[in-house]
């Protein structure tokens, strides 16, 4: 038996309906892993709307560096209702996107 891959994803809840639509993503990856013998390091964060309105921070620096190490990112969906359009799309989709020197297909 092969010993097991390992992969460190950061797991981003967002808003929304996006920390149900993870919690199910999770299973599904908890299921992949087990059949095709992967593991999983999760480091979950709580970025989004909500600690945007608890905070005033979007995406920190600190956590940026540490979304640089890891080998993927699960990313729910963000907005928020109290937050205004736009800010949270730029300030964290778009950010990660240009900071992460994320590529397009």
């Amino acid at each position: 038996m092969m010993s097991p891959s390992s992969y460190r994803i950061a797991v981003i809840p967002g808003d929304g309906t996006g920390p149900e639509v993870i919690r199910e993503a999770l299973k599904a990856l908890k299921a992949a892993g087990n059949r095709e013998n992967l593991r999983f390091d999760l480091q979950h964060y709580d970025l989004g709307g909500e600690r945007y309105l608890k905070t005033g921070e979007i995406l920190p620096e600190t956590v940026l560096a540490e979304l640089r190490q890891v080998d993927a990112i699960l990313l729910g969906a963000i907005g928020h209702p109290d937050v205004k359009p736009g800010i949270l799309e730029k300030g964290l989709l778009l950010e990660l996107r240009f900071r992460l020197e994320w590529k397009l297909p």
